[in-house]
């Protein structure tokens, strides 16, 4: 197979020539293994068949010998054998700290009361998310996000996207999953099914070795999907899952099995915003229910790509996941992160993507363009909220947005009068 550059290739070489050791940590499929073996000089696969039980003998017995090897090693599902982690840490610290020696990957968290050091110094962490719509070929690439923040005379006027709707709900049914690449159209819209299935009856099990119910599993994430990009209440949910009399489910079993999936990078919730412009009870401040990835919601739901050209609102909740999927990846290397807005009167931002630096942008994700006026007047609103909030001299000012952005389905790219950019998702890319 051929191997497509991803956007996390820099920021591992990056880490590589600052840290001893990488940990590459995200959802299963999305290739960290295929990335990291572009670095590394040896690999050993905690879960080859042949040779895991040999494996885990000697993790528990010995796990430097499984350190030996040409630099970089990586070490793929290293959580296979927690030990491996204090062993690598002790490695890096024995060398006096010289970089570039070992990659380990990993599909889901480990409980860190099997470790004994928190590697700090020695072990960096960087996040892979699904590809991104640029890392598959499917946008024009034609703005870059990075430029959007560090240059204030970007021009987007133009730019163009290289998606219609319809092939949107195509890209975001078949999700960033790199192995469905090298298919054909029909085959590939079966991997997040297949994918949703994998999780349920193994992999939410096997993360931490306690059993769980696949049938509850498989009912959590429909209504996790048939409520994402909303701020539903975990009763809500709890009570969709149970409405039918064939699931029952406390509060805690419930808060369980979300913890799990959470461990296995397929639920990211958003946090919410809160700046001290409103009243702390007129913001929202539940978390937005999220995938790491949109097709889980499509394959979750029991969605097509033909279902859901019929039912352009539900694609609409969709359509945001694909934003913060896309978002996620293009400022991994700004140690970024998304939130969203929204307080009882109605004022809304979609996403607010936050930057190490405290610059930020405020987007609003709109699929068709008779939404965009509504999305912009949204955004312009808040940012009068925080300039009025600003006018006040008793009090600490906050930072006006960096940024102002409706994401859209749309075909073209331009900034209107008032400033608000207007981006297909479709033409960005890092």
């Amino acid at each position: 197979m051929e191997y497509l550059p991803r956007i996390a290739d820099a920021s591992l070489q990056e880490r590589l020539e600052a840290f001893g050791a990488i940990l590459i940590e995200g959802p299963k499929w999305t290739g960290k293994t295929t990335t990291a073996m572009q670095h590394a000089k040896s690999v050993i696969k905690m879960q080859d068949p042949d040779k895991a039980d040999e494996y885990l003998e000697t993790a528990a017995t010995m796990p430097s010998l499984l350190l030996k090897g040409e630099k970089p090693r990586l070490i793929d599902e290293w959580q296979d054998a927690p030990k491996i982690w204090d062993a690598v840490r002790l490695a890096v610290d024995n060398s006096g700290g010289f970089p570039g020696q070992y990659i380990l990957t990993g599909s889901n968290t480990v409980d860190k009361t099997n470790i004994r050091h928190t590697g700090t110094g020695r072990i960096t962490r960087m996040k892979m998310y699904p590809m991104s719509l640029w890392e598959s070929k499917d946008s024009s690439g034609n703005v870059s996000v990075r430029e959007l923040f560090y240059n204030p005379s970007y021009d987007i006027d133009g730019a163009t996207s290289k998606l219609d709707i319809p092939e949107l709900i195509r890209v975001a049914c078949r999700g960033g999953w790199p192995v469905t690449l090298q298919m054909k159209e029909k085959a590939c819209m079966m991997i997040a099914k297949d994918y949703v299935n994998s999780v349920c009856n193994n992999d939410i099990s096997a993360v931490d070795g306690r059993q769980r119910n696949p049938k509850i599993a498989k009912q959590l994430l429909k209504s996790y999907a048939r409520n994402i990009s909303t701020v539903a209440k975990k009763t809500s949910i709890l009570a969709d899952i149970t409405a039918s009399g064939d699931i029952s489910l406390s509060m805690d079993t419930f808060d369980d099995y979300v913890e799990a999936l959470e461990k296995l990078f397929v639920i990211q919730d958003i946090d919410a915003w809160c700046p001290a412009i409103r009243s702390k009870t007129a913001i929202r401040s539940a978390p937005k229910r999220s995938f790491t990835d949109p097709s889980i919601a499509v394959a979750a739901l029991g969605q097509s790509a033909e279902s859901l050209e019929l039912q352009l609102k539900t694609f609409g909740f969709i359509f945001e996941q694909m934003c913060i999927r896309d978002l996620r990846a293009y400022t991994a290397d700004f140690d970024s992160h998304i939130s969203y807005y929204r307080d009882r009167y109605g004022l809304e931002a979609d996403l607010v993507l936050h930057l190490s630096d405290g610059r930020y942008a405020l987007i609003e994700c709109k699929l068709g363009s008779r939404e965009i006026n509504d999305g912009a007047a949204h955004l312009l609103q808040l940012k009068r909220l925080i300039q009025e909030y600003n006018k006040n001299e008793k009090q600490v000012p906050l930072r006006e947005p960096d940024l102002l952005i409706v994401m859209t389905g749309g075909s073209m790219a331009y900034t209107r009068p008032d400033g608000v950019k207007v981006i297909p998702l479709a033409c960005l890319k890092d």
